[in-house]
């Protein structure tokens, strides 16, 4: 068994839903995002289109992530979900360097000044410390929601089929863009979309085999519209301009030029 997700990048309506969802579930800090969406402009014909594209933890069958941890807090469990043990975590951040995605963010008190700087945090911020607690200077990341995998498939529910065992960002798109499944069983939901649509990963060339796939159709048919710059994933290095727009605004200062605080 290898849980995995396909990404209709043509059903994708940039509503940043599965961004939230994952922030409310996860309780995340300010400055912490699982999930990100990336939308940048492709020239068809002389003519300006928009694509989009959500990324997040890939959950690499080969984690370069996890070979490069010295303390084995990066995992992968038998399903291949890899996972990050705060408890063992030193801060190291060789994984985030690792990462050929860029997917992974090192939670430091920079990341955490409070939804509203300098006034008490609100409720959601006080359960998050109590439900999800997160641990300043380790790494955080997408972990395919594997507590609800987990608490569902011990009441024989089925992740990707009972939203109870299903990831919140694939319940939560009302575009139908997500759907979640085994990689493992030919005859799965995600595996049938893959050959049926030519689905495809992120830059294949690191031979790290993700978990997450893309496809690009929308009423059927096998015609994969994504280009070919963002097949192999190079506009990934753009993913943390969102990120650094909200630094500014905060902190008037470029993310760069700050001191890093564990």
């Amino acid at each position: 068994m290898r849980w995995g997700m396909v990404i209709n990048l043509a059903k994708c309506m940039r509503c940043h839903g599965c961004v939230a969802a994952c922030r409310i579930e996860h309780f995340l800090p300010l400055h912490i995002t699982w999930v990100k969406l990336i939308a940048y402009e492709v020239d068809e014909k002389g003519a300006v289109d928009v694509s989009t594209y959500p990324v997040r933890c890939n959950q690499c069958s080969d984690a370069p992530c996890v070979h490069a941890c010295p303390t084995e807090a990066s995992h992968q469990r038998d399903d291949g979900i890899v996972l990050i043990d705060a408890n063992k975590c030193i801060g190291c951040r060789y994984c985030v360097i690792a990462c050929p995605y860029q997917n992974r963010t090192f939670f430091s008190k920079d990341k955490d000044p409070g939804y509203f700087p300098g006034y008490e945090r609100t409720r959601f911020e006080k359960m998050g410390e109590k439900l999800y607690p997160h641990v300043r200077g380790t790494t955080e990341k997408c972990n395919f929601c594997a507590e609800r995998i987990d608490a569902g498939t011990a009441r024989g529910l089925k992740p990707g089929v009972d939203r109870d065992a299903t990831p919140a960002c694939v319940n939560t798109c009302q575009a139908r863009a997500l759907t979640f499944g085994d990689l493992d069983d030919p005859d799965s939901n995600v595996n049938q979309l893959i050959r049926r649509h030519d689905g495809f990963q992120l830059r294949t060339e690191y031979g790290t085999d993700p978990s997450v796939w893309y496809i690009d159709y929308l009423h059927g048919g096998n015609d994969n519209k994504a280009p070919r710059e963002a097949q192999t994933g190079s506009h990934i290095q753009h993913l943390s301009s969102v990120d650094r727009d909200a630094y500014r605004r905060i902190y008037g200062r470029e993310p760069e030029d700050a001191e890093v605080k564990s």
